[in-house]
């Protein structure tokens, strides 16, 4: 009977199921089998969705300024900017002595579209064209001038003076083609280089004279705001410089620039 009872025990536990044996043995048995690795998930990148952003600092016809671009497309660039200038003079024209200043002040908008990496076609508009030249006008008393071929002379006791006023649209629309990118797709750093013109419209000239003017001898003098005759030559003279001024309707763009993509 003993020995029938030991081979049914050997039986039995050559018949035990594997999990029951690992179950059995010690915790620090090195033999178990190792638990499979979790898959690794991909980072997703911090830059999916953010569309590259260039700043940048300008020297322009339309003075100093800075301009913001942003990538919509990998040929094209959507641009915003602004410029600012002013430079004072003096001149003499027709025996009167204008005290000038020009005033460049504009914001503009462009779409840059890259034809070749590095050439770029960019239509656009100036949305605000506060570019002006505005003068103080003087003839000293006793000093002749001319008005319309006209000649005059300042009356000392009331001499001539006044204003003069050249201004522009207050939007134009531009083209512009040029060399760099403000948003360069594999570096930081860009410099640029541009040409083109905006359409200004033709340059509207005003001028405002007061005190009295006399004839060439000196004499005869009379307030200019109440003579129709020198009212008359006023307009003249006026509609002269305007159209001197004519051909500036198309206001010269060319511009050079360094920046920064972040």
């Amino acid at each position: 009977m003993r020995r029938v009872s030991v081979v049914a025990v050997v039986l039995l536990l050559m018949n035990l199921p594997a999990v029951h044996l690992a179950a059995a043995m010690p915790d620090g048995d090195s033999s178990a089998p190792p638990a499979p690795a979790a898959p690794a998930v991909p980072a997703k990148e911090s830059s999916e969705g953010r569309f590259p952003v260039g700043v940048g600092v300008k020297v322009s016809t339309l003075g100093i300024g800075g301009e913001v671009a942003v990538a919509v497309t990998h040929r094209s660039n959507v641009r915003f900017g602004f410029n600012a200038f002013s430079y004072g003079y003096t001149f003499d024209k027709d025996g009167a002595t204008y005290a000038g200043n020009l005033d460049l002040r504009s914001a503009q908008a462009t779409y840059d579209l890259f034809l070749l990496r590095w050439l770029h076609v960019s239509p656009g508009v100036l949305v605000y064209n506060g570019n002006k030249v505005s003068a103080n006008v003087s003839v000293p008393g006793g000093q002749s001038f001319t008005l319309s071929n006209t000649n005059y002379v300042s009356d000392a006791a009331d001499p001539i003076a006044g204003t003069g006023k050249l201004t522009v649209y207050k939007a134009a629309p531009m083209a512009l083609i040029g060399i760099g990118n403000l948003v360069p797709r594999s570096r930081h750093f860009s410099t640029s280089f541009e040409i083109g013109a905006a359409y200004q419209g033709p340059p509207r000239v005003a001028l405002n004279l007061s005190g009295s003017a006399c004839d060439p001898t000196g004499l005869n003098c009379r307030s200019i705001s109440s003579d129709p005759a020198i009212q008359s030559n006023i307009a003249a003279e006026q509609t002269k410089l305007n159209k001197s001024a004519s051909p500036y309707k198309f206001y010269p763009i060319l511009s050079f620039g360094v920046g920064y993509k972040f």
